[in-house]
């Protein structure tokens, strides 16, 4: 598609929000203090019919990511193609991540598809920006759901960080930090030997 026709693609897809239009979702996210210059409130089911429908398609997800809209920001995850989208712009997109629900749909939509996925959760599990280690651990959580092992260097990065996180400030990222490390130990019995160590280190109960 040409600028102009992703353009009116663009306000055509934004005017079908009207029809996904749930005014107690958006109270609700209102409620707890999240806001966007524009929010529906679509459901997500109603968002990934919607990305079905169009199919994927790189430079309307660029576009649609620039909209300052929540559904926006999500139906562009879900219809970016992970193979296509160079590590820099997927930089790009994380520091304009404005919310933990963009944050976890972004990983769980695209983040975790990556060819080049375990070198950005590793990244951002270790900065120190919350949303960036958020999708870090959602990301890596799914990784080892998928049995993708770290190898030695990794294990040992992965624990330091881990245990960070769960003594950290976040709330969100302690919690994503928990599942993946139950995930972790899922990998096999050294791996959940070295979970319960690792969360014995700082008093922590692990099952």
């Amino acid at each position: 598609m040409t600028s102009p026709e992703i353009q009116e693609k663009v306000k055509e897809i934004k005017r079908s929000f009207r029809q996904m239009m749930d005014g107690s979702v958006a109270q609700s996210m209102r409620d707890k203090g999240v806001n966007y210059k524009l929010n529906w409130g679509a459901t997500l089911p109603r968002l990934r019919e919607k990305a079905d429908e169009i199919g994927k398609d790189y430079d309307l997800a660029i576009a649609l990511w620039k909209e300052d809209v929540r559904e926006c920001k999500i139906l562009a995850s879900m219809l970016m193609p992970p193979e296509q989208i160079l590590p820099e712009v997927a930089d790009i997109w994380m520091e304009q991540i404005p919310s933990q629900e963009i944050a976890e749909q972004v990983a769980f939509n695209l983040w975790q598809y990556l060819p080049y996925a375990p070198e950005k959760a590793f990244q951002w599990m270790a900065s120190e920006k919350e949303y960036d280690q958020l999708c870090g651990f959602h990301v890596l959580t799914r990784l080892f759901m998928n049995h993708q092992e770290p190898n030695e260097r990794g294990i040992n990065e992965y624990l330091d960080q881990a245990l960070a996180a769960l003594q950290g400030p976040f709330p969100a990222v302690r919690k994503a930090a928990m599942q993946s490390l139950m995930r972790f130990a899922e990998l096999g019995l050294v791996y959940e030997r070295m979970a319960k160590s690792a969360a014995k280190s700082i008093n922590l109960e692990f099952f």
